[in-house]
């Protein structure tokens, strides 16, 4: 037998992530019908990553896992910032540029 155990989380622990992932759903509906201005994008990828966060920590047993897999998972996490950060580094210059380099 390994010594992380079976790698399973209990039952209470699924149940209580499922009706989270409901709550946050209904809230997700709610907010798309409410005129929160600039807080719309925010909120909405708040939500998405909590229950992203969630399901990989529990239904994914990231939680439960190895080491090296939280490293791998981090790292993914950290690259996938950098992408987005030269990404929009790139869309937020563009005004810089002169138009007749266009």
């Amino acid at each position: 037998m390994s010594r992380h155990g079976n790698g399973h989380g209990s039952l209470g622990a699924y149940f209580a992530v499922f009706t989270a992932l409901m709550v946050f759903t209904a809230l997700t509906v709610w907010a798309a019908y409410q005129h929160l201005g600039i807080w719309n994008t925010p909120l909405a990828l708040a939500i998405a990553t909590s229950k992203a966060v969630m399901v990989a920590l529990i239904f994914m047993h990231l939680r439960s896992s190895p080491k090296l897999t939280a490293i791998i998972v981090a790292t993914s996490v950290l690259f996938l910032g950098f992408l987005i950060l030269v990404t929009a580094s790139d869309y937020l210059t563009r005004t810089w540029v002169p138009i007749y380099f266009r």
